[in-house]
């Protein structure tokens, strides 16, 4: 993978983990899913850089 391309679906991810944990608290069923959704999408976003992408020397 790229590193450019991986930068940017980290970003998104982030931000919509980000976002799922917001919209989480306004929903009045579904709460629970939409907020794990939310966790898992930042785990992933902070699991590529640190066991997807390769280190440059």
């Amino acid at each position: 993978m790229s590193t450019g391309i991986a930068v940017i679906v980290t970003f998104v991810l982030f931000l919509g983990g980000m976002f799922l944990f917001s919209f989480a608290f306004s929903l009045t069923e579904w709460q629970g899913p939409v907020f794990i959704g939310g966790i898992l999408a930042v785990s992933l976003a902070l699991a590529i850089p640190a066991h997807l992408l390769t280190r440059t020397e």
